[in-house]
């Protein structure tokens, strides 16, 4: 007899780049080699997340670096969001398989770019870690929305991994176009690349509490306590 846990979840999306990100993967798609599967894909992401670390990391003696960083975030997004793409496609899907590896991919492409922004310099090591930590809540709560709904939300917000990128790519840009001077304030010494970030990590908390509150109450309508009397 099937089970809850044997039910496949649905996705669902509703990034704000989402549908336009869809017709390009949908013209994409079609013109792919076949020697380019899904696992190919996932490994071609992976990859480009290790080669943003690296670049990043060298970004800190010479920001021309960052130009690598972002072609790197492109490649990054063109594995990841067409290796579940091609394989639906051909009908070669996995779903527990390619969930379990693409999850497993995110977290350590996160914690690379994360850490690698920190080794650039131009974000302190300390937030770029509070950052990623954040980020990991999000990441938590959203497998545990999937776990309890059977719906596995791509975004949060109108933020899922593509819109994140995107904000990667236009700090990298601004870093390299003005590099932040540092400032002080209540004696710490900042650039606006930790401004921003004690902004993103302001941002993920309140995400994380506000989806937290907010499921909580749908799941508290639809399993209401016992009624002892009864």
């Amino acid at each position: 007899m099937p089970t809850d846990r044997d039910t496949l979840f649905t996705r669902s999306n509703r990034g704000w780049l989402s549908v336009p990100e869809q017709q390009l993967i949908a013209w994409i798609a079609p013109s792919l080699p076949r020697w380019m599967s899904p696992d190919f894909l996932t490994a071609l992401g992976f990859s480009a997340a290790i080669a943003a670390f690296v670049a990043y990391a060298l970004a800190s003696s010479d920001p021309v670096w960052l130009w690598v960083v972002n072609a790197a975030l492109v490649a990054n997004w063109f594995g990841d969001s067409l290796d579940g793409a091609i394989a639906r496609r051909r009908g070669i899907e996995r779903p527990r398989y390619g969930f379990f590896l693409d999850q497993s991919i995110d977290v350590l492409s996160q914690f690379l770019f994360a850490i690698g922004l920190g080794l650039s310099g131009f974000v302190s090591m300390e937030i770029a870690a509070i950052g990623l930590a954040t980020y990991f809540m999000m990441t938590a709560q959203s497998l545990l929305r999937t776990e309890v709904t059977r719906t596995f939300h791509l975004a949060s917000a109108g933020f899922g991994l593509t819109e994140v990128r995107c904000l990667f790519l236009g700090l990298n840009i601004a870093l390299y176009v003005k590099p932040p001077a540092p400032f002080e304030i209540a004696g710490m010494s900042l650039g606006y690349g930790d401004a921003l970030g004690f902004v993103w990590i302001a941002a993920n908390l309140g995400l994380y509490a506000a989806g937290m509150i907010g499921q909580l109450r749908e799941l508290a309508h639809e399993e209401p306590p016992a009624d002892k009397d009864r």
